[in-house]
């Protein structure tokens, strides 16, 4: 099984950008189609951006959608997540996923990263 790092989190003002990156080992993500996620206090885990297996098509939540960018590279093996136009509603810990066992990027996915925080003041 893939195990996943995130990095790039940090804390910034409204109007800031950040670019998360998670990187892998054990295994190869050119197999996976990848997820980001994110989790605020006291909410469930939601689903924010995901990219296919060649990182040709990526499907954008419409919270982030015009904000966020997800990309990858599959030769050193990482995703990331340009965050621009941050707002304070988009803070959460984030979170790298491969694929569910269906193929889909869902929360119904075995795989996470340990996670990273963002923080966004006003």
């Amino acid at each position: 099984q893939v195990q996943l790092v995130e990095s790039g989190g940090g804390s910034v003002q409204a109007g800031g950008s950040l670019r998360l990156s998670c990187a892998a080992s054990g295994g190869i993500i050119s197999v996976y189609a990848m997820g980001w996620f994110r989790q605020a206090p006291g909410k469930e885990r939601e689903f924010v951006a995901a990219i296919s297996r060649s990182g040709g098509v990526t499907n954008i939540a419409n919270s982030a959608k015009g904000r966020f960018t997800i990309s990858r590279d599959n030769a050193k093996n990482s995703v990331y997540l340009q965050m621009n136009s941050l707002k304070p509603e988009d803070t959460a810990v984030y979170y790298c996923a491969t694929e569910d066992r269906r193929g889909v990027v869902t929360t119904d996915t075995e795989n996470w990263g340990q996670g990273t925080q963002v923080t966004v003041s006003s």
